[in-house]
């Protein structure tokens, strides 16, 4: 017999760790069922064993996002009814000056850090579209919005700053598409947070227990309380340390402004520019 109780399973992605993890918990804490999703299947099995035992209903689900197979996998089991809620959680960073970055590990991380969040909520949003209730929580970072401030103390991040730049406008623009939908979107923005991210490329897990890289930072804890709760307010960029909203109205209206060029007429400052004067 069907059950008349909606759903609320989650899937969480990049569950393994740091803020993955710290959703996973939260969610729990809140009556959550959920769905882990990482590549390491000891941190997995740990992490679903706690909050087994806090009284959660847990799967784990081993997966490399950067493997075709296993975004397959893991989209089929985000496309089903009972999924109410996907954490596109797992990023890398594959860090270095671009010129000397190995190609291989740059389209590793735009195949975890763009194609797998972008394919796995193309798989979510029409079920719960149809079914009139669920949310999608991209996480990003401030760095998506460092491009033009140099390496030092910031990382070398092209790639990965671009990476972000693009979960920031898809998330965007996508709650643009849904309008008042029922369906929530929301990009969250953490600046350092005290994570094991940096203590690695991404290239292989991080191997060993959980721990958080020297540089410190933000806790992941209080990451995703600020996202929770700016889900619950609709809030679609959520940058958890900004106290005041002001810059993100100040970026929507600069956008505004930068598309007053999208006339027909050539802007004066380009007229004969780069034509011989001799």
């Amino acid at each position: 017999m069907a059950s008349d109780r909606p759903a609320r399973r989650a899937v969480v992605t990049g569950a393994s760790s740091g803020i993955g993890t710290e959703y996973a918990a939260a969610l729990a804490r809140r009556g959550w069922d959920l769905v882990l999703v990482a590549r390491r299947a000891d941190r997995l099995d740990a992490l679903a064993g706690r909050l087994r035992e806090a009284g959660a209903a847990v799967d784990p689900l081993v997966a490399d996002l950067a493997r075709s197979p296993d975004l397959a996998r893991v989209a089929e089991r985000v496309a089903c009814d009972d999924v109410a809620l996907l954490v596109n959680n797992a990023g890398i960073n594959g860090y270095g000056p671009f010129a000397e970055v190995d190609p291989a590990l740059l389209a590793k991380v735009i195949d975890v850090n763009v194609v797998a969040p972008t394919a796995l909520t193309r798989a979510a949003l029409p079920g719960m579209m149809a079914r009139g209730h669920g949310a999608v929580v991209n996480v990003a970072s401030l760095l998506a919005f460092a491009g033009a401030l140099p390496p030092g103390p910031l990382p070398h991040r092209a790639v990965y700053g671009g990476t972000k730049g693009y979960m920031v406008t898809f998330t965007r623009t996508l709650a643009a598409e849904l309008g008042d939908s029922p369906v929530r979107v929301q990009v969250v923005c953490p600046g350092l947070t005290a994570t094991e991210f940096h203590l690695g490329t991404g290239e292989a897990p991080v191997p060993g227990e959980a721990r958080v890289h020297d540089e410190g930072g933000m806790p992941a804890a209080d990451v995703v309380a600020a996202s929770l709760a700016a889900l619950e307010s609709r809030e679609v960029v959520c940058v958890p340390g900004l106290s005041d909203p002001g810059p993100l109205i100040g970026l929507a209206d600069a956008e505004l402004a930068l598309r007053d060029g999208s006339g027909a007429a050539l802007a004066a400052r380009y007229r004969g520019a780069g034509r011989s004067t001799g």
